[in-house]
């Protein structure tokens, strides 16, 4: 080893250190969110943000998430309905459940269900809940019922959704509400 070699030595040996150092007090990243086909801010008759939904490819499957807070502890019907509109005093500009390929309503329908047809979403005692719903359809088709002239808004209801009686399922009033924007 020469004297010239050992100063070189030297600094590679504290950048390898710094190196390390560095990636020894990095803070561990979460996984990044897939990029959202839409997604809606959740809020209740009053405006009190209760959540938020996202349309999501993960893993070459389309998927439509849903967060609430402050909803009651149970099972809660959750749809998609045909109107991108949340007004109170009810919601119910949003319209019927989004059913562009004339089904009947619930998944244990065998005439159904619509595209709109969600599982229920399940809050616990602390009023916090979350469902995670397969979506079929490419991001062209599913763009074209989502995004068609009067929009497409997420809607969860008061009470669990039978998934059987047409039109709506049983599912009771509207308590939160979000109309889905591209992205």
């Amino acid at each position: 080893m020469t004297t010239k070699t050992l100063p070189l030595l030297l600094a590679a040996g504290a950048l390898v250190t710094s190196a390390l150092v560095v990636a020894a007090n990095a803070k561990p990243t979460r996984a990044a969110r897939p990029a959202a086909l839409a997604s809606a801010t959740l809020k209740a008759i009053d405006g009190t943000p209760r959540g938020k939904a996202w349309i999501a490819n993960r893993n070459g499957r389309w998927e439509l998430k849903i967060e609430v807070t402050g909803v009651a502890p149970g099972a809660h019907g959750a749809h998609l309905h045909t109107v991108g509109k949340c007004e109170a005093p009810d919601f119910s500009t949003a319209g019927g459940h989004l059913n562009p390929h004339g089904k009947l309503h619930g998944t244990a329908n065998p005439q159904g269900p619509h595209l709109g047809d969600l599982p229920n979403l399940i809050a616990g005692t602390d009023g916090k809940g979350a469902l995670t719903a397969g979506l079929t359809g490419t991001a062209a088709q599913l763009t074209a019922a989502l995004f068609d002239a009067d929009g497409t808004a997420v809607v969860i209801h008061a009470g669990p959704d039978d998934n059987r009686t047409d039109p709506s399922g049983n599912s009771g009033g509207r308590v939160a509400c979000g109309v889905l924007t591209r992205g």
